[in-house]
């Protein structure tokens, strides 16, 4: 069965609530799609037609777009995971957390919230397993305040970095760049400004990162 990302459709559809009350993970089989001459444009992948204007830092830029709630980015999270701990050193990884309606920036709030407290390589597969593994909501500030001390954290800061200005910004710019690359549905992986894949287009999330470390090669060619 083929990993199909949740689109903006879905966003507005399915709510906390739902994908936080077990909604079926899709792994992903890997299936030959690609075995014959690599990846395929306009199949494994697409290019941008408009690239994303990028900072010159001498490496290529690999972008997740992701929401917490979304199942399917849960499922992938061990292959991001994977795939991060041999990043190569001409390589930049970073996620970025997506909100396709309203309710979903709340989330947005928490990732970029936990970042600004260094706390975001600690907790962000925890809260990750919080929602999809412990099935809570986690769509209230008690919750998160809850959350936030449970692992050792000051829950009023908590609370009061996600109303930060830096927050709100980093939550504007997230917006920016999934508008930038399109995105219209999550897990998606974008590429130095120029390509995007998924796991669906990939044909399942094992092949994922097989089709990013061509398009990161294809990028370090053209640079």
């Amino acid at each position: 069965m083929k990993q199909t990302p949740i689109s903006r459709r879905d966003f507005n559809s399915i709510g906390l609530a739902s994908a936080a009350g077990g909604l079926g993970l899709l792994a992903g089989v890997a299936t030959p799609a690609h075995a014959q001459g690599g990846p395929i444009e306009g199949t494994h992948y697409l290019r941008l037609a408009q690239p994303v204007p990028m900072t010159s830092t001498g490496k290529v830029e690999v972008v997740e777009f992701f929401w917490y709630g979304c199942p399917h980015c849960y499922a992938l999270e061990p292959f991001v995971e994977a795939w991060q701990a041999k990043l190569p050193a001409d390589v930049n990884f970073r996620r970025v957390p997506v909100g396709f309606a309203p309710q979903h920036e709340f989330h947005q709030k928490v990732f970029y919230t936990l970042e600004a407290m260094g706390q975001l390589g600690n907790l962000h597969r925890k809260f990750f397993d919080s929602i999809h593994k412990d099935h809570k909501r986690m769509a209230t500030e008690a919750e998160l305040v809850a959350f936030a001390t449970a692992n050792g954290l000051d829950g009023t800061k908590f609370a009061d970095t996600m109303k930060s200005f830096t927050v709100i910004g980093k939550v504007r710019q997230a917006k920016q760049l999934s508008d930038a690359y399109h995105v219209d549905g999550v897990p998606m992986v974008g590429v130095q400004g120029r390509y995007t894949t998924s796991a669906t287009m990939a044909a399942g999330a094992e092949r994922t990162f097989a089709v990013v470390d061509f398009l990161v090669d294809k990028a370090r060619k053209s640079a």
